[in-house]
């Protein structure tokens, strides 16, 4: 897999002076590249306690991320997914290090264990009080001795954090650690492995599988299971989570494991706070990217059951950008919409014939989508599939709300539902189509001529014409077959219509607008392609194609 990287060998070392670069020298790295990764605050005060964590590169932000004010004092970088050297770590307890002390914050991993554990010893050779607490938080394998250290090392960072800015000393800090790691609960589940730099990326997970409870490093987790949505995904984590959880207030941290979307972890973030253990928390982190696996693309829940003073140490102030914060989980109550914005429906009606027909249209644009979007993909974001489909969704819904036995009334009623439930230029396109056919309609055109007309005011408003290799360019000569010769004629002028774009090389309108010419070649515009499909299959014998 193509990645933005220079030389592996140089990678951790440039993200490190690019992380530096950006901080506004709130962040230094010590020298000895590049054996010595370091990355220290440079307003750090040697009267309070020290906090050090750090760990293999590829968990960005995690940890040098979280230096800064609030949080840690120092974090030690090792090579992607290893440990750092001793002689590392033992430069960053050095270098951050006064009378009060020094807390190592160290995931349950051999290689960390062991280099941070040397590192405190030597360090305590030279006269430094150096403690170490190791966060082993994933349940994902009960049956292992020493649970795995993942993102709930996150909170071990941020109340510490907190505790040592407030002036406590190292025993109270090293308390609250060792307690707050008692507390935590971690699992994580993802659709696909992670791509480490110079190595070829394991397929392990099959299409159409999740693996839940794998590690942050890309180790296989307790199993492989069926993936579907987002609602079962979460259930199944949550499942395992509910199992652990004591009893009290938690507070949960939602992390992306670094190859998931905004836009999905969000969905993510509503199935938590609808799951079986939303009740029991109260309080959310994120959704965000805290402890990766570079471009792994699952996620991670973990839990925290928290007190009154866990909740103040949680939401104190810190300099680090990468924390997002904590906030009450709160139930979605939506504001009403304002008096103006607010929709006159016409009375609903009955018409056994409209209402089949209306249900045809929509089952053909649904039985279409993953054909349309495939379409899309070439020339576009690939969603004019789902755009007509979830239109043609919401308007089965709609069904019993619409004035049936109006059509008059019914152009209008369904532009009015296309404005509020289809997203994109397109919606709204078709939105004004269906209303000026609806204004055509009532001052007496028929049903043929009030949708032309509901297409004329569509190319002034839109700007597309016919050659500009848009939906218009199936639609208008379908609408004037339509007129003349009925729907089989219809059919296939909308077919010789969508198949021509295939031959226009340059869009003068619509998103195809920003492609070049190789990409358009031979390919049909997937509006275009619609209105024909759809035509075609209201023109075919029922039970045909």
């Amino acid at each position: 897999m193509t990645q933005f990287i220079n030389r592996k060998e140089d990678l951790v070392a440039e993200a490190i002076d690019g992380l530096v670069a950006g901080s506004g020298g709130r962040l230094a790295r010590l020298d000895g590249y590049p054996h010595i990764r370091v990355v220290v605050r440079t307003d750090f005060d040697r009267s309070k306690v020290a906090l050090v964590s750090g760990g293999g590169a590829g968990h960005e932000p995690a940890h040098a991320g979280f230096v800064g004010l609030g949080m840690l004092t120092a974090a030690v970088c090792g090579d992607v997914f290893a440990s750092p050297s001793v002689d590392a770590v033992l430069a960053g307890i050095l270098a951050v290090t006064g009378p009060a002390g020094c807390l190592l914050i160290v995931k349950n991993y051999t290689g960390d264990r062991l280099n941070f554990g040397l590192a405190a010893e030597r360090a305590r050779a030279f006269g430094l009080n150096v403690s170490m607490v190791v966060v082993g938080d994933d349940i994902a394998l009960p049956e292992l001795p020493q649970a795995r250290g993942v993102a709930g090392t996150l909170f071990v960072h941020k109340i510490a954090g907190a505790l040592a800015e407030s002036g406590a000393d190292l025993a109270t800090v090293t308390t609250a650690a060792r307690r707050v790691i008692g507390g935590i609960r971690s699992i994580g589940m993802s659709l696909d492995t992670c791509s480490v730099p110079g190595a070829p990326r394991e397929d392990r997970i099959p299409p159409g599988k999740a693996e839940l409870g794998l590690g942050i490093h890309g180790e296989a987790g307790v199993e492989q299971v069926q993936y579907s949505d987002a609602r079962t995904a979460m259930a199944m984590v949550v499942e395992k989570l509910a199992a652990a959880l004591p009893e009290g207030r938690h507070v949960a941290l939602l992390n992306n494991l670094g190859g998931a979307s905004v836009l999905e972890m969000q969905v993510l973030a509503h199935e938590l706070g609808r799951s079986a253990i939303a009740a029991q928390i109260s309080h959310l982190i994120g959704p965000a990217a805290l402890m990766t696996s570079l471009d792994m693309r699952g996620f991670s829940v973990s839990v925290l059951a928290m007190d009154d003073a866990d909740l103040v140490a949680l939401s104190a102030p810190v300099a680090p950008p990468a924390w997002p914060g904590i906030n009450v989980l709160v139930p979605v109550v939506p504001l009403a919409l304002p008096d103006g914005l607010k929709p006159i429906k016409p009375l609903p009606s009955t018409h056994a014939a409209t209402r089949a027909f209306l249900l045809r249209c929509c089952e053909i644009l649904i039985a279409a989508e993953t054909d349309l979007n495939l379409l899309d993909a070439r020339a576009g974001d690939g969603d004019t599939g789902s755009t007509l489909a979830g239109a043609a969704r919401a308007l089965k819904l709609a069904m019993d709300e619409l004035p049936l036995a109006d059509h008059t009334q019914l152009y209008r009623a369904i532009g009015l539902e296309l404005s509020q439930t289809m997203g994109g230029s397109s919606g709204v396109l078709l939105a004004i189509f269906f209303t000026a056919a609806g204004d055509a309609a009532a001052g007496g055109a028929s049903m043929p001529e009030a949708l032309k007309a509901g297409l004329a005011r569509m190319q002034q408003i839109g700007g597309a014409a016919e050659g500009d290799r848009t939906m218009v360019d199936a639609l208008a000569p379908a609408l004037e077959a339509l007129a003349t010769s009925g729907l089989p004629a219809a059919a296939v002028a909308a077919r010789a219509g969508a198949a021509a774009t295939a031959d226009m090389l340059r869009a003068r309108a619509g998103r195809s607008a920003y492609i070049n010419e190789e990409q358009l070649r031979g390919r049909t515009d997937p509006g275009a392609e619609a209105v024909a499909r759809l035509l075609e299959e209201l023109a075919a014998p029922r039970g045909g194609s």
